[in-house]
């Protein structure tokens, strides 16, 4: 079994204990099982390319590792979590900055318009001291956005992902709860993480993979 498969089969397996904690109420097990897909993610990205792009996603993760267990705490650490997202969006912001630095007006006029209209909607529904937090939270997550979304593909989607996730967050914490909401928020999460891990991962193309099959035709 390759370790990619090793690594998938952990994450697939903390991924269904947390949902399973979810459904039956039992806070130390979704705390226990909760961090283990991204964690996995981050073992996974230690095969990828050295490169500054890689260190920064990897950080990205780690980070979100913190937050995951803030979030997941039995005792209420939203604003602890809240702090380590931040700052994992700040990694990310930093890696995709680190591909391309093109204004991107498109991709900023998207991010400005999610950012805007979600923290509105908050505020609307009233945030109290948790205004402040929040408006820098939709801030920096809005940037990371519109940065992945200058990058594209699979940093797009994994950005456009997380994004999603924390919105749902910010819905059914402070604007009204709904019953899917755990679940839709932990998908969403974890398919926005592994697609911006896979893009710290190199892509085989098919030139390379031409080259493999001449060298082998040549051999025989």
């Amino acid at each position: 079994m390759s370790r990619s498969v090793t690594l998938f089969a952990l994450a697939l397996l903390g991924g269904t204990l947390y949902l399973y904690a979810l459904s039956t109420g039992s806070s130390w097990l979704a705390l226990a099982a909760k961090p283990v897909p991204v964690l996995m993610l981050l073992a996974w990205l230690l095969d990828a390319p050295a490169t500054p792009y890689r260190r920064r996603i990897m950080l990205g993760l780690g980070l979100s590792i913190l937050g995951d267990l803030a979030l997941a705490w039995p005792n209420d650490l939203f604003v602890a979590g809240l702090a380590a997202f931040l700052c994992a969006h700040l990694a990310y912001l930093r890696a995709y900055l680190d591909k391309t630095r093109q204004p991107a007006i498109g991709a900023l006029l998207v991010a400005a318009l999610c950012g805007t209209g979600l923290f509105g909607l908050l505020a609307w529904y009233g945030l109290g001291p948790l205004l402040m937090p929040v408006a820098l939270y939709a801030l920096t997550i809005s940037a990371m956005l519109w940065r992945a979304l200058a990058c594209g593909g699979l940093a797009g989607i994994g950005a456009a992902s997380f994004v999603f996730s924390d919105s749902l967050i910010g819905i059914d914490r402070f604007v009204s709860p709904f019953t899917a909401a755990p679940y839709l928020i932990i998908l969403f999460y974890w398919l926005g993480q592994w697609a911006i891990a896979a893009s710290a991962q190199p892509a085989r193309s098919a030139g390379t993979l031409t080259q493999g099959a001449t060298s082998q035709h040549k051999s025989v």
